[in-house]
This record gives structure tokens, sequence and C-alpha cells, in this order.
């Protein structure tokens, strides 16, 4: 999957309905939401929030004046609990606001701009063109955060297997990940994390575990968005353990 923001803004406004669709849907935001502490209150907020801090980076990387994405990580979350308890049309219109601020500046970004290097909150610079990308992220995970039927089953194939590469290479920077192979259905090769011995079958004979099934499940699995239920051990056994993502 491309990380070309004018490839993936078509794929962001569709995952975005279909995240408002489901908001609509939920009778109020005081619902538990799967992450721990979280109501679906607080999911949206963070969405809309979200959505207004990376259009922060975009005037950053368009005009040059530092513009960060939130003013402190302190800032962020006392937005999200400011505003994790307000009516659910409320808070459904803010996310539908806030996706179009986001939408209609990334339409009108000049090339150039993508170009222009940003930073991440935590000070980690990155390239402009990531921000389609990261937004994409954030809208198709906490969707399933909702807990309101919309699963890693529903993620488009292009996104799982994008967002399953992007795990493991984030956990192969980790010295508290495991070593694995994955072997995702729908790819003819093997993914490892952390290195392992080179060959379909050389993870098994070397006592690494090989954890298989679909991308969605595998990437669900690895972001802690599903408990790998259908997911397959070689050796047969339990899944391994894996460490929070973020």
């Amino acid at each position: 999957m491309t990380t070309d923001p004018l490839v993936l803004l078509p794929q962001l406004d569709q995952a975005t309905d279909r995240l408002l669709r489901t908001a609509a849907t939920l009778g109020d935001a005081a619902g538990p939401s799967s992450l721990p502490g979280w109501t679906r209150g607080h999911v949206l907020t963070h969405l809309a929030r979200n959505a207004d801090a990376y259009v922060n980076l975009l005037n950053w990387a368009r005009t040059g004046v530092r513009t960060p994405a939130y003013p402190s990580a302190e800032a962020r979350a006392a937005d999200i609990e400011a505003g994790a308890g307000r009516p659910l049309a409320e808070q459904v219109e803010d996310v539908r606001a806030a996706a179009t601020r986001f939408a209609e500046l990334a339409a009108d970004m000049p090339a150039s701009a993508w170009a222009a290097t940003i930073e991440k909150l935590g000070g980690r610079e990155v390239p402009a063109t990531i921000v389609v990308w990261d937004r994409l992220r954030e809208v198709e995970v906490h969707h399933v955060d909702l807990d309101a039927g919309y699963t890693t089953a529903d993620w488009p194939d292009a996104f799982s297997q994008h967002l399953l590469r992007e795990l493991l290479n984030g956990f192969g920077k980790r010295h508290d990940a495991p070593t694995l192979i994955l072997r995702p259905d729908e790819l003819g090769h093997d993914l490892s994390l952390r290195p392992a011995p080179a060959g379909d079958d050389a993870g098994d004979a070397a006592g690494v575990p090989v954890v298989a099934g679909p991308s969605h499940a595998l990437a669900g699995w690895l972001s802690g968005r599903s408990a790998g239920d259908n997911l397959r051990v070689i050796p047969d056994g339990p899944l391994p353990s894996v460490p929070a993502w973020m």
C-alpha cells in the first residue's frame, strides 16, 4: 500500500464515511469502548481532535510556520476528557466537521508542501506525506475501538497489509518484542518479527513460532484490536505474548 497522500485521500474519505455511519447508530456516547477507561465519547472526541491536530501539521507543511499537532500531551488528554461527555449528535457532528476541515486542506495542498518536514507529538521528524496515512490508520483502528460491530475483518485488505508491515517494522525496533514468523494467508511468503532463518519452514525448524492467518487478524492481534482467536500457531500452542503497541 502506498503512502502517496493523493492516492490515500479517497480511501480516507471512504473510511470516514464508514466511521460516521457507525457512530450515528450508537444511541449515546456514554457506553464503553474497547479501550480501557475510555467511553465511546472519548474515542469520538479523540478522532475529532486528531483531525484538527493533523490540520495543524498540514498548515505547518504548507506555510513553514511551526504549528504543532497538539500544544502538549497533557493538553491532548485534557481536550479528550473535556469533550467525552457530550451528547452523541454533537460528537458525530464534531467528527464530521473536523474530518471535513482536514479533507479540504489536504486536497488543496501544493505538491511542494508534501515534501516538507514536520514534527509529530514527541518531537519525531517526519515528511508531511505521512500525515494522510496516519489519519487513515487512526480512523480505521479507532472505528474498531468503538466496539459497535466494526471489526478488523472489515478493514480493506490493502490497509490491513500496510498496517501489518508497519507493526512489524515498529516492533522490530523494540527489545521487548518476541521473535516470531507471521504467515499471512494472502501472501506467498512469510514475514519475520526479529531476524529469523530464511526459508518457508525455517521458523518451525529453529523453534521460532509461526503465526498464520488473514492479514487483518494478524494486524489486529499485534495492534491489540483482536484476541487472535482465528490465528493458527505452528507448532500447535498458545499465541506468543506481544507488548502493547501504543
